[in-house]
């Protein structure tokens, strides 16, 4: 996946094979905004990373539910045009009745269809779609394999908010009257507050189709905060980590959980 991109020089050529790998976010920062990704809502640029999650979130019951890795994974960057993503089964642990176990393995491309740094436009448009393949054990997971086709863009302005937006859907290769579909919707306000500290405010709202939900809609709101850790003598070249948390609230009536706690900690490389 160390692929050099268009317009490298012998200087480039001369790199190592860590070198090369690890230069591709540096090299994407000059024809990417700088946003910061999202907690839920989808990144259009295209990014090198890993991300460890959590979740602790209570159902309509009450029950609390932690989700250990929250469907999160990691990425590497192939040329100017692709991410490829894996995301490892989360383990979820129910504090109920209901089975502990792994949900499913899914995998992503992403493709980037148009950006601009700041001094080109400062957006970026991108393409994505998502294969969960049905390995959760019990009922942690799908009953079938599921494709999720998502279209996400960014703007930033005023040099340090950021508003994106994106709208996807899930569509299970079977049992559709059992699990039925849906449309997702995200959209969000960032803030880059201080060098190392960025704010954030999600819409993240379903729409449900066939399955037990049919004709249901939840919306929550997100406010969320990430705090950016590097060396004093950190270089684009270097990798750096971010923290983050934020908390889904349902604004919704109906909602199929509810005080959603998400923390994180990313590896950007």
């Amino acid at each position: 996946m160390a692929i050099l991109l268009a317009g490298a020089g012998p200087a480039d050529a001369q790199q190592s094979f860590i070198e090369r790998f690890t230069s591709h976010n540096a090299a994407m920062s000059k024809i990417q905004p700088a946003f910061i990704t999202p907690i839920v809502g989808a990144d259009p640029r295209l990014l090198q990373y890993a991300r460890a999650s959590f979740s602790k979130e209570y159902t309509a019951t009450g029950t609390e539910t932690v989700n250990y890795g929250n469907a999160r994974g990691g990425g590497i960057i192939s040329g100017d045009r692709f991410e490829f993503d894996f995301v490892p089964p989360p383990y979820i642990q129910h504090n109920s009745t209901a089975t502990d176990g792994f949900g499913d393995t899914s995998a992503l491309v992403k493709y980037r269809i148009a950006s601009g740094d700041a001094q080109h436009g400062n957006f970026a448009v991108a393409a994505m779609l998502s294969h969960s393949f049905a390995t959760g054990s019990a009922e942690n997971g799908a009953r079938t394999d599921v494709y999720s086709p998502t279209l996400a863009g960014g703007y930033a302005f005023f040099h340090r908010f950021d508003a994106l937006a994106s709208l996807g859907g899930t569509m299970p290769t079977g049992k559709i009257a059992a699990q039925g579909r849906t449309i997702v919707s995200n959209a969000l306000l960032q803030m880059h507050a201080a060098r190392q500290v960025w704010f954030e405010v999600e819409d993240n709202a379903t729409f449900y189709f066939a399955g037990s939900h049919d004709g249901q809609m939840q919306n929550f709101i997100l406010p969320g905060a990430f705090y950016v850790v590097r060396n004093r003598d950190w270089k684009p070249t270097h990798p750096f980590f971010i923290i983050d948390s934020g908390m889904q609230i349902a604004t919704s009536g109906f909602h199929t959980y509810n005080h959603n706690l998400i923390s994180e900690m990313r590896l950007l490389f």
